[in-house]
């Protein structure tokens, strides 16, 4: 069943700009002759760099996997597929331990999997010209324009090309839909868990980031020059390893460098504007997208509350302050201390938290960081496009997960990233799977709606006995469709639209 020789992995595409003179990446140097490109490059400099994630600040590297080349005069023409990781724009990889090609290249499609600078590395700005920001984003735009210049060679279309990511990788799609650098680099989106909405979408003071960085690494920061100036004395993975002290309590927030709207120096500009108004004005590529969520997201990240009696304690006790940093809403103003209150009653019911109350708590923290988001772009989405919106929810659980019960190996639930074990080969955490193993048919279910949609923009063409001859209705404005994804397929309608109403309350789409 499974793909057992690779025709080409090929990496080392992009160049990586060395020391703090942050800019857009540019191509590499060209060489002649054959170039060994079957390993994977290194990853990028992130806070929990240990031996599984050797880095480098030379790390703008993608893989490409194909398995069939042009061949006397005949090019395959297979669509593409370019996936950009999760991770939470500071930790992660593109490699192939993460990403193993195994299971999607048996739908005979060419698949891009690409590193791009994190963190700070990644995204602080001075609020000025001298740091400008989003350098991953560019990253990301660099690895599309690499695709249409060059994924021929490969066996690849470059007018059938699919972006998808998890997490703030789905995310990232969301943002090429509307940031102008990224029109006409892709014809089809797949958002998996996509960490996106109104309520931190970018990065809203640059500057007081930019100083707390720099203070972080003994740097004077009264000004941007001065700031840029000792960050460029400072090695990246010294700048990277500081990640943890930006947080404000106890690792929260869970995403604390995001994506920035661009002031005009003369640059390409990722983003020119708010990307919630761009979208509600329609003003983004309208393409088919793919959107959805795992049954359990970020239960496990609100049970290390749960289990810790101080932070549990503090967590509600002080619920009006803690509660905008964990969950990324505003901080500090009327809508927040009232969204607060109305948080605490609808899902904690004003009551101590507990182990009883950990799915309570696991259901507060997904549907603020995670299912807010894909409902609402999800929903508006419908309103604002022609084009096809399929959505699901993720249930099927394995044998492995991405976390387990603390003590044990039962996995916590199908929590955030675990359908990627059914797309990828993640040969850091997980086993390969063979035809004798369970997961087997859930690899053949996921790989094939995901090839179908890659190659039609429709996961359910047709009929078929693999997806037991369920086809996946879209997502419309009178009929709020979703695939129920598990041993058997079923569509439903509505999903959580009892908890996502009090976000629209509170923090309804706008600018």
């Amino acid at each position: 069943m499974y793909l057992r020789t690779l025709k080409c992995l090929g990496s080392g595409i992009n160049i990586y700009l060395q020391s703090w003179e942050r800019h857009a990446p540019v191509p590499p140097e060209s060489w002649v002759g054959i170039r060994n490109a079957t390993d994977d490059g290194l990853s990028c400099p992130q806070p929990s760099a240990n031996g599984s994630y050797p880095t480098s600040e030379d790390c703008l590297f993608l893989n490409v996997y194909t398995t069939a080349l042009p061949k006397n005069g005949s090019n395959p023409n297979r669509p593409v597929i370019v996936f950009f990781h999760s991770g939470g724009w500071y930790y992660n990889s593109g490699g192939s331990f993460l990403h193993g090609p195994q299971y999607l290249l048996d739908k005979d499609i060419v698949l891009v999997v690409t590193n791009y600078r994190l963190a700070a590395l990644g995204f602080l700005s001075t609020g000025d010209d001298v740091l400008i920001g989003n350098y991953a984003m560019k990253d990301q735009v660099a690895t599309l324009r690499w695709v249409q210049q060059n994924i021929a060679v490969f066996g690849g279309n470059p007018k059938d090309v699919t972006i998808a990511g998890c997490s703030v990788g789905g995310a990232s799609i969301w943002l090429h839909m509307i940031s102008p650098m990224s029109r006409g680099l892709f014809n089809k989106g797949i958002s998996m868990s996509m960490s996106v909405n109104t309520l931190w979408d970018i990065t809203k003071d640059p500057v007081t980031q930019a100083k707390k960085q720099a203070a972080l690494l003994n740097c004077p920061n009264d000004t941007s020059v001065e700031i840029a100036e000792c960050l460029r004395g400072k090695g990246d993975q010294e700048i990277a390893s500081t990640y943890v002290d930006m947080l404000t309590w106890e690792y929260q927030p869970l995403v604390e460098y995001t994506p920035i709207i661009e002031k005009d120096y003369g640059q390409e500009r990722f983003l020119t504007e708010n990307p919630m108004k761009t979208f509600l004005e329609g003003n983004f590529v309208k393409i088919p997208w793919m959107t959805g969520v795992t049954k359990d997201e970020l239960d496990p990240w609100a049970y290390y509350i749960v289990i810790n009696k101080t932070l549990s304690e503090q967590f509600y006790d002080q619920f009006d302050v803690l509660a905008p940093v964990t969950l990324q809403y505003e901080r500090g103003t009327q809508r927040s201390h009232l969204a607060s209150q109305a948080f605490k009653e609808f899902y904690l019911h004003n009551q101590p938290i507990t182990e009883s109350s950990k799915r309570e708590l696991g259901n507060l923290y997904s549907d603020a960081l995670i299912r807010y988001g894909q409902d609402m772009t999800s929903k508006l989405a419908c309103n604002l496009t022609d084009q096809p919106v399929y959505s699901y929810e993720f249930e099927y659980q394995g044998r492995y997960s991405h976390r387990y019960i603390p003590g044990t190996n039962t996995p916590f639930g199908v929590v955030h990233h675990d359908d990627l074990i059914y797309l990828f080969y993640i040969s850091l955490l997980f086993p390969e799977f063979t035809p004798e193993d369970p997961e087997t048919q859930m690899v053949e279910k996921l790989t094939t709606l995901w090839a179908n949609f890659i190659y039609t923009g429709n996961p359910t063409p047709n009929a078929s006995e693999v997806l037991n001859n369920v086809i996946w209705e879209q997502m419309t404005t009178e009929n709020l469709a979703y695939l129920s994804i598990n041993s058997e397929l079923k569509m439903k309608s509505g999903l959580y639209q009892d908890r996502m109403n009090i976000w629209d309350r509170y923090f309804p789409a706008k600018p």
